[in-house]
C-alpha cells in the first residue's frame, strides 16, 4: 500500500506554506532537511534539493513488512535497484528501485 509520497522541493519554506494550505494541517515534522505532514494515514514529505537520493520528481513509497524479501522479489521480476536498503532512523528502512521504464519506486519498512 502506498502511504508515503516524498516531493523534492527547491524552496522548503515556500513549499511548506503551499502544502500546509493544501492539506489544512501543520507539519508533523519540521526541520531543515525534511518537512513531513500526515493526513488520514497518508504521509507527505518535502525534501529540499531532492535529498541525498537526488530525487527529481515525487517518489511513492510502498510500505512492506519485509523490505529485503520484497526487494528480491521485484528485482527478480525485472526492477533495478536504484538505492539499496538504508536506515533513515526511528526504526525505518527504505530503498528505491526503477521499473523497466525508469520510473522510481520506493519501498519502506518500519520496525
Amino acid at each position: 500500500m502506498i502511504k508515503t509520497v516524498l516531493h523534492p522541493v527547491s524552496d522548503l519554506a515556500a513549499a511548506k506554506a503551499v502544502y500546509t494550505a493544501l492539506l489544512g494541517v501543520e507539519p508533523q515534522t519540521d526541520s531543515t532537511y525534511y518537512v513531513g505532514f500526515e493526513v488520514d494515514g497518508q504521509q507527505i514529505g518535502l525534501v529540499p534539493g531532492g535529498g541525498p537520493q537526488g530525487m527529481t520528481s515525487p517518489v511513492a513509497y510502498w510500505h512492506v513488512p519485509d523490505i529485503e524479501a520484497k526487494l528480491a522479489e521485484v528485482t527478480a521480476a525485472g526492477a533495478t535497484v536504484k538505492e539499496p536498503v538504508r536506515d533513515v532512523g526511528g526504526g525505518r528502512v527504505v530503498a528505491t528501485i526503477t521499473d523497466p521504464d525508469g520510473n522510481v519506486l520506493g519501498l519502506l519498512q518500519d520496525s
